[in-house]
């Protein structure tokens, strides 16, 4: 077990976080995506709709059929606002879904700078204690050479 087991172990779990997040945001995209593609369709109907009333005004048309257009529009109409609603409520959800994923972004972040500072540090303290060995190699050589040096003399 390596000493960032723990670290890793939590990176791991932050990056599916991460993940599901962004799974979650694209589903939410889609979503309203699809929404604003179901009000869109209704605004043309709409359009259409009146446009086929003005032209039946024009022409001039019976009761029956000038109520049934208008209950079809007010039909149309009450079908937009609740499209409108189903939008917003589902820009609402992208929006929060993606402030999810941004809060797991940066806690994915904020263990992996750890962990790089942590692998940093131990490779510090590695190349130290190389350093330090090296010195008391050269030292100890050095001693030995001034001993052989004096009892040669």
């Amino acid at each position: 077990m390596t000493p960032f087991s723990p670290l890793q172990y939590l990176l791991d779990k932050a990056r599916k976080a991460r993940d599901h997040a962004g799974q979650t945001l694209a589903a939410d995209r889609r979503n309203a995506t699809q929404t604003a593609s179901q009000l869109d369709v209704l605004l043309q109907y709409r359009a259409e709709y009146g446009s086929r009333l003005q032209e039946a005004l024009h022409r001039g048309t019976d009761t029956l059929a000038l109520d049934n257009y208008r209950r079809f529009i007010q039909s149309l109409d009450t079908a937009i606002e609740q499209a409108r609603q189903a939008l917003a409520t589902q820009q609402g959800r992208v929006s929060a879904s993606q402030q999810q994923w941004q809060h797991q972004q940066r806690t994915l972040s904020s263990y992996d700078t750890l962990i790089s500072r942590r692998t940093r540090d131990a490779h510090q303290q590695t190349e130290r204690q190389a350093r330090r060995q090296d010195d008391e190699l050269s030292a100890g050589l050095f001693a030995r050479r001034q001993q052989d040096n004096a009892t040669t003399d």
